[in-house]
């Protein structure tokens, strides 16, 4: 089995590469980018591994992937490269509309055209899967899950840029036969996680005593995921997942922002206490504009139809997520020196503390 993963030395994507390389012993071409959040650190269990090659390319470069497409000739594709994090898309949007709109395009056409070049029984074989998000689906109440049929709602250039090449992934499959199937997930965490992120960042800023800001008031809930679930979910449903269908992967672990921020500082207080216990640091910042209220996926088809559990809950899983950073510092300190933690997409009239 020959895989190519775009993206894959990001956070989900290089979960996504290990676990196909350690776990599943496929062959497979990694193509990243290498900006900011890519990290060829994040891969250095693979090194020396046979069965592993690591291509330095842009999905926007149409010759780049037409090139990694014929020369690996991969059984199937798993498109993760993106342009991810809310609060930078809300002032540079326009590098999200580039990756994460023109990249899909660009790579659903060279996969189109790899695909019409392969034989009837290679065909049969060939899958892309094109993995996004949940907030694509906007914002819910305080009742009710996101299906696989919720009408798209996006609120922020990142949902709406990711819900632009959901559009297009099965608008491929569609119109030209591509044999495309999406996913859309759940917040995920776990290790290798870029500091910026809410519990990346809550854990280091904890770890060093700093203060640890929570937007609003720390109200708005999200479904966590760790992040190894979701790799065995999309290597589940590109491998028996239906062509055409859309599979949410979510862990059935709804927490408020607040309650996620003092799980890590108890944590941390049970493993390096200091002389006050670390929700002390918290600080309530002004909210992020668009902020959606809540999320929760409903995994049953997931479930049901393909067999995928989540094996982690919320208190396994970000235990698991503390001891990593506490014990990785090779991995985080020298992205730490280029990114300290700063709040980031804060508009000239949200930079006031409410608390």
């Amino acid at each position: 089995m020959r895989v190519l993963v775009t993206g894959g030395a990001g956070f989900i994507g290089s979960e996504l590469v290990r676990h196909l390389v350690l776990d599943k012993g496929y062959e497979v071409l990694t193509v990243d980018k290498l900006t900011y959040a890519g990290n060829l650190a994040s891969l250095k269990l693979l090194e020396g591994r046979a069965n592993h090659r690591f291509l330095k390319a842009d999905i926007c470069d149409r010759q780049a992937m037409t090139e990694a497409f014929s020369s690996f000739r991969p059984n199937r594709v798993m498109h993760l490269a993106a342009e991810s994090h809310v609060d930078r898309s809300i002032t540079g949007a326009e590098d999200f509309i580039r990756t994460n709109v023109l990249g899909t395009f660009t790579l659903l056409e060279v996969a189109r055209g790899y695909y019409g070049s392969l034989d009837a029984s290679a065909r049969a074989a060939f899958r892309l899967l094109h993995v996004s998000t949940d907030e694509v689906y906007g914002s819910l109440g305080s009742e009710g899950l996101f299906e696989e049929t919720t009408p798209y709602d996006p609120s922020s250039p990142y949902s709406a840029s990711k819900a632009a090449s959901d559009h297009l992934a099965k608008s491929w499959e569609r119109t030209y036969g591509l044999p495309v199937v999406v996913s859309n997930c759940s917040n995920n965490y776990g290790p290798y996680h870029f500091p910026e992120k809410l519990i990346p960042l809550t854990t280091l800023n904890a770890l060093e005593g700093k203060t640890l800001p929570v937007y609003g008031r720390g109200e708005n809930v999200r479904d966590w995921l760790y992040v190894n679930d979701h790799a065995r979910a999309l290597d589940t449903i590109i491998e028996r997942g239906r062509i055409g269908e859309t599979y949410n992967v979510g862990g059935r672990n709804e927490r408020r922002n607040i309650d996620v921020v003092r799980r890590i500082c108890g944590v941390l207080d049970s493993r390096r206490p200091l002389a006050e216990p670390r929700e002390s640091l918290i600080r309530f910042v002004t909210d992020r504009p668009g902020h959606d209220a809540r999320y929760a996926i409903d995994a049953t088809k997931l479930e049901t139809e393909l067999g995928w559990r989540a094996q982690e809950t919320f208190d396994s899983g970000i235990e698991k997520t503390v001891d990593w950073y506490l014990d990785n510092e090779w991995w985080w300190q020298p992205l730490r020196e280029s990114y300290a933690g700063d709040r980031l997409g804060v508009l000239p009239e949200a930079k006031r503390a409410v608390g």
